[in-house]
């Protein structure tokens, strides 16, 4: 299946629709999930045009995975995590509701369970305090 250009996180890339930034570099974008299964819940995605894991080159995996593994201590850290779930969905029957590729960053606390996945969407506020600690705890290296 082709690539589509009207799909959320192209949308997001583009600047048409708005979102909670963490990281951004010239390959990747860092942002929190709207709909989070537990606080400091952000997904990593691509700016390569690929729809999951077999549309993606080598070289723009191996630089989303590079991020992916600077931000996720920074990020279970900034909301006091016990722990960090990397979760990466490909196809429909897999779970994954958004066709560009993207890692889930969820952080885990012990004894505190994971919202659903796709479940509502948190308060804007909210997530805007969240990226804020998040961002803060990025750039103090």
């Amino acid at each position: 299946m082709a690539y589509d250009e009207s799909n959320v996180f192209a949308k997001v890339l583009r600047g048409e629709i708005p979102c909670h930034r963490i990281y951004e570099d010239e390959d990747t974008l860092a942002f929190l999930d709207i709909m989070p299964r537990s606080e400091g819940h952000a997904l990593v995605i691509t700016k390569e045009k690929a729809r999951d894991l077999s549309d993606i080159s080598p070289q723009a995996l191996a630089k989303l995975m590079a991020v992916v593994q600077k931000l996720a201590p920074k990020i279970k850290e900034a909301v006091g995590a016990d722990g960090v779930l990397i979760q990466q969905f490909n196809g429909a029957a897999a779970g994954q509701t958004v066709f560009h590729l993207h890692i889930h960053i969820i952080p885990r606390k012990e004894d505190e369970p994971l919202k659903p996945h796709a479940g509502k969407i948190d308060d804007q506020t909210k997530l805007a305090a969240t990226a804020e600690k998040i961002r803060k705890k990025l750039a103090q290296g």
